[in-house]
């Protein structure tokens, strides 16, 4: 699948890279208990940790709040994935199972503090740009409410944008039905390129020990 981020985004923060994995003849379904425990414990520490912490602090919840900042998004109003699975955890509002998809994409999130995406390829068409969001784009986000895309990083299809590290739309989704994804992985530009590499293996393997299937992954940016 042909992806490319945009020369805005480029020209803005040079260093700029994802974490892309394309899976095929995946099955997805209840998490083994194995994920649903280390899910569990790991907010578990995670909240313990918080306790005396100003969660923005945190190297990535502050790196993506700091990119939001620079494309003129209110990181305040706007807060990416990671840092409000963060701040539900700090409220020990804890994430609890969903399905094996939305588990891994949510443990490794919090793993990272990156915002992570995964999408239904049979839902989407033609090649994907990373780019950023003109004024009125918008569409209905997994949070159920129509969300302003304006100034936010976003994937787009021939369709218009499907996603973003803020929430993502509900035009693709990864489901039980699901056979082929699309996961990309906003990784925080200061991470070196093998760093990079090491972390987007480690969540391909991780994937597909689970779901079954093949996968490939790629690093794409600037460097």
């Amino acid at each position: 699948m042909e992806i490319q981020l945009s020369p805005e985004i480029i020209s803005k923060i040079p260093n700029f890279k994802l974490g892309v994995i394309e899976y095929k003849d995946i099955t997805v379904g209840d998490s083994p208990q194995m994920v649903k425990g280390r899910l569990q414990l790991f907010q578990e520490s995670i909240y313990f940790d918080l306790e005396n912490k100003n969660l923005t602090e945190l190297p990535g919840i502050q790196e993506w709040r700091s990119i939001f900042k620079t494309f003129g998004k209110d990181p305040n109003r706007y807060r990416h994935s990671a840092e409000a699975l963060y701040r539900r955890v700090k409220k020990q509002n804890y994430l609890t199972a969903v399905q094996s998809a939305i588990d891994i994409n949510n443990f490794f999130s919090l793993q990272y503090q990156v915002p992570i995406g995964i999408y239904d390829t049979d839902q989407l068409e033609g090649a994907i740009t990373i780019e950023v969001a003109k004024a009125g784009e918008e569409y209905l986000g997994l949070n159920g409410r129509m969300n302003s895309l304006e100034n936010l990083i976003v994937s787009s299809d021939q369709l218009g944008p499907f996603g973003s590290p803020f929430v993502d739309s509900s035009r693709a989704p990864v489901t039980a039905a699901t056979k082929n994804a699309l996961q990309i992985i906003y990784l925080q530009p200061s991470t070196a390129v093998k760093s990079a590499e090491r972390l987007t293996e480690s969540l391909m393997k991780m994937f597909t020990q689970i779901h079954g299937g093949d996968a490939s992954f790629n690093i794409i940016g600037s460097d």
